[in-house]
């Protein structure tokens, strides 16, 4: 008898698949292969893009234990976690969320999901586009790619510790990032969520 798993995408605006108007971005792509394949014969796997625009970790702690609630399946959950590109922005003087709190936070999110799912999966920040790196956005931010390595960093201790998977979609980008990010430089494109979803596909097949 086939299985009804579910996958929980958590993220900001790159997990929603902002900019993308021709696939919808990466998770959409997943979405619609994970489709096919049911159609083929193989588990229902249902994604949920749970992707925000311009959230933080802190938003995160906010909904996860309600949104893991919700969605919750018998046949077993699969567990996303995207965040940082709006952590690590500095506005107005300040980083949102420091390194320190960033760190916390993840590992409290871990917690939260680890109730419901044994199959965790922290994914690392994109980087930006020199062209935008240590400037000021339309939004107010400044990021910089120095503070992305550091953040990743702290992802990758964290998945290293908990025994968690780490999907590093940044030194994927890194060669290219200029021809793979949007013109707004933080947001890919649509080849570069193509290949975000290229990267995934293999993932989310061990579970169909």
């Amino acid at each position: 008898m086939n299985k009804m798993i579910y996958g929980l995408f958590f993220g900001d605006s790159i997990t929603y698949g902002e900019y993308d108007g021709v696939f919808g971005g990466w998770v959409d792509i997943l979405k619609r292969y994970a489709l096919q394949k049911y159609n083929e014969g193989s588990n229902e796997l249902i994604l949920f893009n749970l992707g925000i625009g311009g959230e933080t970790t802190e938003g995160l702690l906010n909904r996860i234990p309600h949104e893991m609630k919700a969605r919750n399946s018998a046949d077993g959950n699969i567990v996303f976690i995207s965040y940082g590109a709006n952590d690590l922005a500095v506005k107005d003087g300040n980083q949102m969320v420091n390194q320190s709190q960033f760190k916390v936070n993840i590992e409290i999110a871990i917690q939260d999901a680890r109730l419901y799912s044994k199959d965790i999966y922290l994914i690392s920040i994109l980087p930006i586009s020199e062209n935008i790196d240590s400037k000021v956005s339309p939004t107010g931010k400044i990021r910089t790619n120095e503070d992305v390595v550091i953040y990743n960093q702290i992802l990758k201790n964290i998945a290293t510790e908990n025994s968690l998977n780490y999907i590093d979609f940044h030194s994927a980008f890194l060669q290219d990032k200029e021809i793979l990010l949007s013109k707004d430089g933080v947001h890919p494109n649509e080849k570069g969520y193509g290949m975000m979803a290229e990267i995934a596909i293999p993932i989310i097949e061990k579970y169909l």
